[in-house]
């Protein structure tokens, strides 16, 4: 049987209830237009109790026996599908499916208010899919965030250019339906207004497409850890959407910034060095330029004593005196030839510390060098790395180290350089006050 025929019956099926309806209630003695009144208004309290039973009976499947077949299954992605409402959306989109059907025929009697029903039900339609269709697109973000592939990819932004075209399609339909022309028609109607569109969603267009260049780039992903002082953000990225990034500063404030600003302005991305498995130390002792002087034999010999540095003062020794002798330097002169200086030895012994510590990283640059003397004395600079790149693992560690150089400083007969405090000028005036 062909689908306008089926069309006709269910019409003449339909169109006969009501002058069923209407002859039995004409019957009675009523007018014309009382006997219409009335059919319309028996015939739309049935299909309201009609429509009720089936929202009840759709509760009824979808609670009691869908809901928990899903929660009894091992997949998640039927798990998202609730959680997102999708069977209630399906729920409305069934009822205004029945509605649809039926209501326009009740109010045969009335044919302009039966047009307005007809456009009203096809709005209500449209509004039933687009929830439809857009828990199914939350319900796919939720799945690609489960996945270790997107875990770090702004899925967001991916989601919300498709609900903004969804969104603008859904109008699209709309206008159609209430002016009765066609999509297309209203379609190039806005082409003459796509500089006024262009200007009014000029940031979700600049938002789009550093998501895309953000993502195709692999520049930043969601956990990276970033640092851009102009907008006040240093910590971790919390979700990259398609306006805007929130990022969780280490003191638990939340930023939101543009995400267009990821391109437009540089920031700094701590993802190599979280890669790289160490941390960097960059840190200097300030050595008081006073107390940097040539070592004699016998505090070379007391400094032998130290494990870490006996091996390094061997082969220093043999590398001067072999050097001395075959220059023929005059040692009675101490700037003469080569010699050891306690502030090389201690640079030494940093390094050889540095070296044996099993929460330094032996695989990554490690020195200890001497930067240019300033007016704070001699700046002996500690670059490496720590074995870790948590935070309190590398303010523990570089504590660590710092005290103990700053205890063994004085084994070299060095001295950390320090602005003089109170105690030191107090001193200084009660040493002058005896002299008088």
């Amino acid at each position: 049987m062909e689908k306008s025929s089926i069309i006709k019956i269910s019409e003449q099926t339909t169109s006969s209830i009501y002058q069923w309806t209407f002859n039995l209630i004409e019957a009675v003695g009523l007018s014309e237009k009382a006997a219409h009144i009335l059919t319309s208004a028996s015939l739309l309290i049935s299909i309201f109790i009609l429509l009720a039973l089936i929202d009840y009976l759709i509760r009824v499947i979808f609670n009691s026996i869908v809901t928990r077949l899903i929660q009894r299954t091992r997949t998640n992605w039927d798990n998202y599908l609730l959680d997102n409402k999708v069977e209630v959306h399906l729920s409305r989109l069934i009822l205004v499916v029945a509605a649809q059907q039926s209501l326009p025929y009740i109010f045969i009697g009335f044919p302009s208010f039966t047009s307005v029903l007809v456009k009203l039900l096809s709005v209500l339609m449209i509004f039933a899919v687009y929830g439809v269709v857009n828990g199914l697109l939350k319900t796919g973000r939720d799945i690609m965030r489960s996945s270790k592939g997107f875990v770090d990819k702004p899925v967001d932004s991916y989601l919300q250019v498709l609900q903004i075209f969804l969104i603008f399609v859904v109008g699209t339909l709309i206008v159609s339906v209430l002016t009765g022309s066609s999509p297309w028609s209203f379609l190039l109607s806005l082409g003459a207004a796509s500089a006024v569109l262009m200007l009014v969603f000029k940031d979700t267009i600049l938002g789009f497409v550093a998501s895309i260049q953000v993502s195709a780039n692999d520049s930043v992903r969601v956990g990276d850890w970033i640092e851009m002082p102009k907008y006040g953000v240093d910590g971790d990225i919390l979700q990259i959407n398609l306006n805007n990034v929130r990022v969780q500063n280490w003191d638990k404030t939340i930023v939101t910034i543009p995400t267009y600003t990821l391109l437009s302005d540089s920031f700094k991305n701590y993802r190599g060095m979280q890669e790289s498995g160490g941390r960097r130390i960059k840190r200097s002792i300030q050595i008081k330029i006073s107390t940097i002087r040539y070592l004699r034999p016998e505090e070379i010999e007391k400094l032998k004593k130290i494990v870490l540095l006996a091996p390094y003062i061997a082969q220093r020794e043999n590398e001067i005196a072999e050097y001395n002798a075959q220059n023929q330097i005059d040692q009675t002169v101490l700037v003469n030839g080569r010699r050891m200086t306690n502030v090389g030895l201690f640079r030494a012994y940093i390094k050889a510390y540095a070296q044996k510590n099993p929460d330094i990283h032996q695989g990554l640059t490690l020195m200890v060098r001497q930067l240019a003397p300033n007016e704070h004395g001699l700046p002996l600079e500690l670059y490496m790395f720590t074995k870790g790149t948590e935070w309190a693992f590398f303010e523990d560690t570089m504590s660590d180290i710092f005290d103990h150089l700053f205890a063994a400083i004085k084994y070299f007969d060095l001295e950390v350089f320090e602005l003089p405090a109170s105690d030191d000028l107090r001193l200084l005036v009660a040493e002058s006050k005896v002299r008088q």
